[in-house]
């Protein structure tokens, strides 16, 4: 999901809900930075890479009265846009398991919903990994 997307979901709620794969982050999360993650690099195929993210540090506390609300969200979002002037891009979210995790972000049925994400060759030509194609000819050996 796009940073976009994601503020016109945040305007539309009156309780802000978030569910891991394993269950929900529990109520009285904090959303402690929203930050543009850049990362550039060198694959193991020696291309060049960049990408670039909104990130969202969801943390947990003590703090069991705390709700932040919607409202607020939008507020911490509009002051990281005048500081950080980050563009429409991809949204993730860290939250701490046995170490800080990243999470992908859908939204359905009024709850975001943190999606696994994967690591993954990105030169597998380069690599001699075989590239399985999604569009291969149905029942040929073409793959």
């Amino acid at each position: 999901m796009i940073l976009s997307e994601f503020k016109k979901h945040v305007s539309n709620l009156e309780v802000l809900r978030f569910k891991l794969p394993n269950g929900h982050v529990p109520e009285h999360f904090h959303i402690t930075e929203v930050g543009v993650s850049d990362k550039c690099f060198v694959d193991c195929g020696g291309y060049q890479r960049q990408s670039t993210y909104i990130c969202f540090q969801l943390w947990t506390a003590d703090d069991y009265d705390h709700r932040l609300s919607p409202k607020k969200l939008s507020s911490i979002i509009e002051a990281a846009e005048k500081s950080l002037k980050p563009g429409d891009w991809l949204v993730q979210v860290e939250y701490q398991a046995e170490t800080i995790g990243i999470w992908g972000v859908e939204f359905k049925d009024g709850v975001f919903y943190l999606t696994p994400t994967k690591t993954d060759c990105l030169a597998k030509d380069k690599c001699g990994i075989p590239v399985i194609q999604n569009d291969c000819c149905s029942g040929t050996d073409c793959c």
